[in-house]
């Protein structure tokens, strides 16, 4: 299996507009940062986790020309507002996707894309996209899929384990009965912010304290601001680094 970070940025994206901040005028293309998202590819399969604000530019890069698979983690816009450009994959393969997501999810993408899961009578169009609500492990082209619970400041998100790898992106806390669920991971992405506090995403050291308990053997922080430098993640301890557009993590 191979992920590929898709955005490893946060919402604004990195640069942010307007900004002339040592981070967004730097020269390393690893602070370039779309929206978070991510690919996960396997036996010829393409599982998308989100379709951020800039999925047209992310699948442009990565030559990305079939989408198998969607999993939602949470309704906020840098993270579901790059949903129409799945039209295009339908345009070419004529297959209607399976959408993966919490029923709060859904509630949210019903209301603001509902022409993409439901045809509207007489209108022509078929729906393009198949909602399947999340409420324990599925399975997905061979793969046990696990959601995973997470808080989001005063919501909730959800993360995603598959085998050996997870996925927990844009949470501010692990709640005590997901741990269990984590145990035994080879890779772990995760929420990291930036350096000072936040009190909907992990910061830095948050981050790093919260994944104590689940001791990943690789732990790789994204959804990062224009707070951070890639450069700056010799400040991380051993088996932690910070993502960076198109990375690709092989998991076993």
């Amino acid at each position: 299996m191979r992920v590929t970070i898709l955005g490893s940025g946060t919402s604004t994206g990195v640069p942010m507009v307007g900004c002339r901040c040592r981070v967004c005028t730097s020269d390393d293309p690893k602070d370039r940062r779309t929206r978070a998202s991510l690919l996960i590819r396997h036996g010829g399969r393409n599982i998308l986790v989100d379709t951020s604000t800039d999925l047209r530019r992310q699948a442009l890069r990565e030559g990305l020309d079939r989408v198998d698979a969607v999993l939602f983690t949470h309704p906020h816009a840098d993270h579901v507002n790059g949903i129409d450009d799945l039209r295009g994959f339908h345009f070419l393969h004529k297959e209607v996707v399976p959408c993966y997501a919490s029923p709060e999810t859904f509630q949210v993408l019903w209301a603001g894309f509902r022409y993409i899961f439901f045809a509207a009578t007489g209108s022509g169009y078929t729906p393009l996209l198949s909602p399947r609500e999340v409420s324990g492990p599925f399975e997905l082209f061979g793969l046990t899929v696990i959601p995973i619970p997470l808080l989001h400041g005063k919501g909730t998100a959800t993360g995603y384990r598959i085998g050996s790898f997870a996925y927990l992106t844009d949470c501010s806390a692990i709640p005590a009965s997901s741990l269990p669920l984590l145990e035994g991971l080879d890779v772990l992405v995760m929420d990291g912010l930036r350096w000072t506090p936040h009190p909907f995403h992990f910061n830095i050291a948050g981050a790093i304290s919260a994944v104590g308990p689940i001791k990943p053997a690789r732990v790789v922080l994204t959804h990062l601001t224009h707070e951070v430098l890639h450069s700056e993640q010799a400040k991380l301890p051993p088996g932690f680094e910070f993502a960076y557009d198109g990375m690709a993590v092989d998991v076993m």
